[in-house]
């Protein structure tokens, strides 16, 4: 089993037979690279960052450290795998080397990393250094991801107008709200670019109306997912860059909708792009059809960390699995909606060993299923999900709200800033049969007296209307509801702001008949949340203790936890027959560890630093 982001996770005392090799940073690296020869230093490192100054840079700049760490661990869960190593390397210059530059793992003039390379300086952390940062993180989204090297719109949007609708939904799914509204401000004030043509305003006239009408960030991933798939390559290399035609063509494809329309605002349209249009929807038939739902989430580490792949209903070859953003035997962690199932193969295309996956499963097993997949085909599950859970952030398009973080729980993001008149619309939302449905919010409101309404279609049909009471705080979380009566179809569902003043996390759709089934349920899942391990502190000190409380104590068994290294050996354990246990740390090194747990049938696993 490889190294898992530094951590490797053993399940019930299996474990992998293959050598695990940590990945840690070079202390120094020297620059080879253009005009740049620094002795660089790394000044810090987790999982997902190393960061390094040339000598000049101030030590206390530490913005970096939580902020390109976040962007990194979005991007890769947005988009998928950026090589073997977990790694964004940002190197940081001071009074040289103005602007900055990225590189990517398929480019060995910057050793196989991901790079951003960045100067001047001073790094006072203001909002001009986000956004520099955040845009070379863009160039190595668009010239690496989904297995792919080279970037075929560069000659179409330069350098770089992709980076524009990057940097502002990196500002939106960190819950950097200030940051998206600054952003957001500054791109809709620009007087233009002159390319393709003189006043063009890429981010207001083309970008943010694809963006905010046709799923955030799912639209961009699906634009470089379509052109992995479709557009031709030598190896792993694009062999030639897009035309205008077929720029808006793989783009109306990623939206499901035709954006010749929208393309003309943006753009003008010529006689050429007009033939080039129809030559690409002629060479690459992809349909301009709505987008299936997500149904699956593959991860490449346990608990649903490190890279993740974006899986609607079909089936995935290992070339197909690649064009989403995975690499082959790389899958340790599955998020399965409700009513659906997924089958893993252990060879390609379809072959070899199978098993079934129909729920969450934060670790595959070990000895059979973790990093061994290589195909997989996703449908439904014979029979309809009790519940249609509908996340508020993945609107098909809104008025007048933000997205930010919430801290409701299983965290992610919520909708906020709902004023009077603003609303939400979901497309393709079924409702299987016909009759009576129970429709949950959950919603915060500081003050209350805001009223929401449900309608189908744009409010040609309103199903009903519901207060919202206050919560006492924007993150104080309720769930309200009421029932409506539907005929069975496919709709757009819209919820409207008739009185503003309240957040939304989610929507849960429920047939009536099967409320009680809906709850129970919840019921069990909220005990499995409730089942996570507490331990303290950690991180913990070398030659510390470590305070661990069972839930779900199972007096009849005895409790035996194992604290076990990067290499698989277990170098502290204690057995005890108590709710609460204390582990030693004595004589043990700083690192990463894996605590494991036992009580009875129940196990549990979390990471421990120990400093």
């Amino acid at each position: 089993m490889k190294k898992k982001n530094l951590l490797l996770l053993l399940l019930a005392g299996t474990f992998s037979t293959t050598a695990l090799k940590a990945q840690t940073p070079p202390a120094t690296w020297q620059e080879h690279w253009f005009e740049h020869n620094q002795l660089l230093t790394r000044v810090f490192y987790d999982n997902d960052l190393a960061l390094y100054y040339d000598s000049d840079v101030s030590s206390s700049v530490t913005w970096p450290q939580q902020y390109l760490g976040d962007v990194w661990r979005y991007t890769k869960r947005t988009y998928g795998f950026f090589g073997d190593d977990p790694h964004l390397f940002a190197v940081f210059h001071t009074n040289k080397y103005s602007g900055g530059h990225p590189s990517g793992y398929f480019d060995a003039s910057h050793d196989n990393r991901d790079v951003i390379d960045v100067g001047p300086g001073p790094w006072s952390g203001g909002g001009n250094d986000y956004d520099l940062t955040t845009h070379e993180v863009a160039h190595i989204v668009e010239g690496d991801s989904k297995n792919a090297h080279g970037s075929p719109a560069f000659g179409i949007w330069g350098d770089s107008k992709w980076a524009e609708i990057f940097i502002y939904d990196v500002y939106v799914n960190l819950g950097r709200t200030s940051d998206a509204t600054r952003w957001y401000n500054l791109m809709m004030a620009s007087s233009g670019d002159n390319f393709p043509r003189a006043g063009t305003k890429w981010f207001k006239d083309w970008f943010y109306p694809i963006y905010n009408s046709y799923g955030g960030n799912k639209v961009l991933n699906r634009y470089f997912v379509l052109l992995s798939t479709y557009f031709p390559k030598s190896g792993s290399d694009y062999s030639r860059g897009l035309n205008m035609g077929e720029f808006v063509h793989f783009w109306s494809a990623a939206a499901g909708v035709n954006l010749k329309a929208q393309a003309t605002t943006a753009f003008g349209w010529t006689g050429d792009y007009e033939s080039q249009f129809v030559a690409a929807q002629a060479a690459f038939p992809i349909a301009y059809a709505t987008p299936d739902p997500i149904v699956v989430n593959a991860y490449q580490d346990i608990n649903y960390g490190g890279y993740g792949v974006a899986l609607p209903v079909g089936s995935y070859n290992l070339a197909k699995l690649k064009a989403y953003g995975a690499k082959n035997d790389d899958f340790t962690s599955l998020k399965v909606a409700a009513g659906y199932k997924v089958v893993l193969y252990a060879d390609d295309n379809f072959t070899g060993a199978s098993t079934t996956i129909t729920s969450d499963v934060p670790l595959l097993d070990v000895a059979t299923w973790n990093d061994k997949v290589s195909s997989l085909i996703i449908s439904a599950n014979g029979t309809a999900p009790v519940s249609t859970l509908i996340q508020a952030e993945n609107y098909t398009s809104m008025a007048g709200v933000i997205t930010e973080a919430t801290t409701d729980t299983d965290g992610g993001s919520n909708v906020g800033s709902i004023d009077t008149g603003d609303w939400l619309a979901f497309n393709s939302i079924n409702f299987p049969t016909s009759g009576t449905y129970k429709v949950e919010y959950r919603v915060a409101s500081l003050n209350g007296g805001a009223q929401l309404s449900l309608d189908l279609n744009a409010g040609t049909t309103v199903l009903g209307y519901l207060n919202v009471p206050s919560t006492g705080g924007w993150q104080n979380w309720t769930t309200i509801s009421h029932n409506v009566t539907v005929t069975a179809g496919t709709y757009a569902l819209g919820v409207y702001a008739q009185t503003g003043g309240f957040n939304v996390n989610w929507i849960r759709i429920t047939k009536v008949a099967d409320a009680a089934s809906a709850i129970a349920a919840k019921v069990e899942q909220d005990a499995k949340d409730n089942e996570e391990l507490v331990l303290y502190p950690n991180p913990v000190a070398k030659e510390g203790t470590l305070t661990i409380n069972v839930p779900k104590y199972n007096a009849a068994a005895p409790v035996q936890v194992s604290l076990v290294d990067l290499n698989k050996r277990v170098v502290s354990y204690k057995k005890a027959n108590a709710k609460t246990v204390t582990l030693s740390t004595h004589n043990v090194s700083s690192g990463f560890y894996v605590l494991i747990v036992t009580n009875g049938t129940k196990q549990y696993t979390k990471k421990v630093l120990i400093q």
